[in-house]
């Protein structure tokens, strides 16, 4: 708990009612969807970015970290206070400020929720790409915080590349602005970039202009099934390799499939080894062409059935049976890790087996559920954190996948950052002069440590 005085200051600049220090009102802030837990001495609802930059002015005076904090939908420990201070909580800056679809973009503040970006968007014919598995309640702040991706993200990139401007607050308090509402702006160091994807560890988000695009004319989805698991990931590279570029192209083996029918009851073949939601858009006369090829490739690869959504409400139902995978997976254990390895699309079939023959190893079940287009992989592994011996086979396993992913010439996340999950594991993927040279950054910006301490810098 924060000393008097300091509290005092606090309630000043946010009121009574945006300042909480109750141990059981604490406790809903110190965890997201990692498996630790760490309490903040206070959490602090800001309205206003100026009330952001008092707050760290008095968090900087006293030296007192600072974690922000989303919807808290994180899988990789990112909002986690572990040095304790603040949580500064955006759940009332939640407003969307400028709609302007002539020019294609969207202001919003931190707190918006994806997913209503997408609404206020949809009347006009517009949409923001990036799509992350918890858009429905994940929010904007967290989503450039943590560089989020999702399904789509392998025709239209991800976060960092619809961020046009940003206005952070600095850990002095100091309020920065940079970008601009154009598409073209070269304008000095491209400094979104530098904060979209830095976990909160550099400045805190108050506000962002976000690119938009119209809607496709035309959107074709696929259900294809197969009795290999082999044979799935083929089909990817296969259809990536030929020049096809879906919108989607998520992997999903038997386990993940089971789990998703147990909870929507879809009809989804449960003997199928593997499947491949494929989604395409654009052009009608485009797609069509497309559909014919993707299908030729699927055929190829031994495809065992091979189904076209026949409307919205098809499509709708399999989007969000596809995007229930990781709550309905979550269910077969007290705890579950979700890790996000990225390789080369020709190395997802090997990636695949790794993953496969390494929990076989360590006698754990494993779901495996993958942005395969991109080669963005999701093992979903669910144990006991409670039985010492079974996690620390989840820890090993875990291990050895990121280090196969590194001799893949993969990384170590695609989407997800690297928050307390993989901090260690930097050194596979990065020389020592280059994690040298990220604390240089971090310590020029925030020479006394205070914005989401004990991360990956």
């Amino acid at each position: 708990m924060l000393n008097t005085e300091v509290k005092t200051e606090l309630i000043q600049i946010v009121g009574a009612a945006g300042y909480l220090d109750r141990p059981e009102e604490l406790a809903c802030y110190s965890y997201d969807a990692f498996v630790e837990e760490a309490l903040p001495d206070a959490v602090i609802f800001p309205k206003t970015t100026d009330e952001v930059s008092k707050i760290l002015k008095t968090a900087g005076r006293y030296k007192i970290p600072v974690t922000g904090r989303g919807a808290g939908t994180s899988v990789c420990g990112a909002p986690i206070p572990v040095r304790h201070g603040i949580v500064l909580c955006f759940s009332k800056m939640d407003k969307i400020i400028e709609v302007n679809t002539r020019d294609r973009y969207i202001i919003v503040q931190p707190g918006v929720v994806n997913a209503d970006i997408q609404k206020a968007l949809s009347p006009f014919g517009f949409f923001y790409p990036p799509d992350p598995g918890s858009m429905n309640s994940s929010t904007i702040g967290g989503n450039i915080a943590q560089n989020a991706g999702g399904p789509r993200c392998l025709k239209y990139g991800v976060t960092v590349d619809y961020v046009l401007g940003l206005e952070v607050v600095l850990a002095s308090g100091d309020i920065i602005r940079f970008g601009s509402k154009n598409i073209k702006d070269v304008t000095g160091y491209k400094l979104s970039s530098l904060f979209c994807g830095s976990e909160g560890t550099l400045g805190i988000i108050t506000e962002a202009i976000l690119k938009v695009l119209p809607k496709p004319e035309a959107v074709k989805t696929l259900m294809v099934t197969f009795d290999d698991l082999d044979n799935t990931a083929r089909a990817v590279t296969d259809i990536i390799g030929s020049g096809i570029l879906p919108a989607a192209m998520e992997l999903m083996d038997q386990l993940t499939l089971n789990a998703i029918e147990d909870s929507a009851n879809l009809g989804l073949d449960r003997n199928a080894q593997g499947a491949l939601l494929i989604e395409i858009d654009g052009v009608k006369e485009a797609c069509d062409k497309e559909m014919k090829k993707i299908i030729e490739k699927l055929k190829e690869n031994g495809a065992v059935h091979i189904q076209e959504a026949g409307s919205d409400i098809e499509r709708d139902k399999l989007w969000t049976a596809r995007r229930s995978a990781y709550g309905v997976f979550a269910k077969l254990a007290p705890d579950i890790v979700s890790e996000d390895v990225t390789v080369p699309v020709s190395k997802v079939p090997e990636m695949i087996r790794r993953i496969i023959e390494i929990t076989e190893r360590y006698g754990l079940r494993v779901g495996v559920l993958a942005h395969a287009g991109d080669g963005n992989m999701h093992p979903m592994i669910p144990a006991d954190k409670g039985n010492i011996e079974e996690w620390q086979r989840v820890e090993k396993a875990f291990s050895e996948i990121f280090k196969a992913a590194a001799d893949l010439d993969g990384t170590l996340s695609g989407e997800h950052g690297i928050g307390l999950a993989k901090s260690a594991y930097l050194p596979l993927v990065m020389n020592q002069s280059t994690i040298n040279f990220m604390k240089k950054i971090k310590h020029a910006i925030d020479p006394d440590g205070i914005l989401n301490p004990g991360k990956f810098v």
